[in-house]
């Protein structure tokens, strides 16, 4: 019997938005796994005798994009051993290149159910990574210098991959700005509308 064409939500938002927090209570509340492009990338980074190693280190400190082919190929091989078939993948994809490098790597073998888009302040966004970063994230780019060029790709690259299924009518735009019970009520009034509801 065949397994089931893999569901998929991408999360979008500008760093500190709260897409991790929110994915791990879609998890435990919507059944969905969570495939963070970030954490596969910082995972591979430090697999013993990777190639890409190197260059992801340097792409995730300077604020930069990993090249499509290599984050595509980590989120197909996590959902390959997944035991579910719906996923968040969070953080992805976050510009131009990503999302042609979807569309010929998954477009046929995935069905995208829509955009979770989390729009929160500047400020707001730049409080919680430099607070996580204080608090011993272990993430390199939790500080100032990397939050400006973060910042500066998301607005150029990732806003403009937001806009494009924006117009296919597939985003469904979530203020972040508040506390992460009051974002969730609105994540799971989303998820309802789609169909999907959370478990008692």
């Amino acid at each position: 019997m065949s397994r089931a064409l893999p569901e998929v939500v991408f999360v979008l938002g500008a760093p500190g938005s709260g897409k991790g927090t929110q994915c791990a209570r879609a998890v435990k509340h919507l059944g969905f796994e969570h495939l963070s492009a970030g954490d596969l990338l910082r995972e591979e980074r430090q697999r013993p005798g990777s190639q890409y190693a190197a260059m992801i280190e340097q792409k995730i400190r300077d604020g930069q994009i990993v090249p499509v082919e290599v984050t595509c190929a980590l989120i197909v091989a996590a959902m390959r051993r997944a035991t579910g078939t719906r996923f968040l993948v969070d953080g992805f994809p976050r510009n131009a290149d990503n999302l042609t490098g979807w569309y010929t790597a998954c477009s046929e073998t995935t069905r995208l159910l829509f955009v979770l888009f989390f729009e929160c302040s500047k400020e707001e966004c730049s409080r919680r990574c430099l607070a996580r970063g204080a608090a011993g994230s272990g993430r390199s780019d939790d500080n100032e210098e990397s939050l400006l060029k973060r910042f500066d790709t998301y607005v150029k690259d990732t806003l403009p991959v937001v806009n494009h299924y924006d117009e296919l009518g597939l985003v469904r735009r979530i203020n972040a700005d508040h506390d992460p019970d009051s974002v969730f009520e609105k994540v799971k009034a989303v998820f309802a509308d789609a169909g999907i509801f959370s478990t008692p």
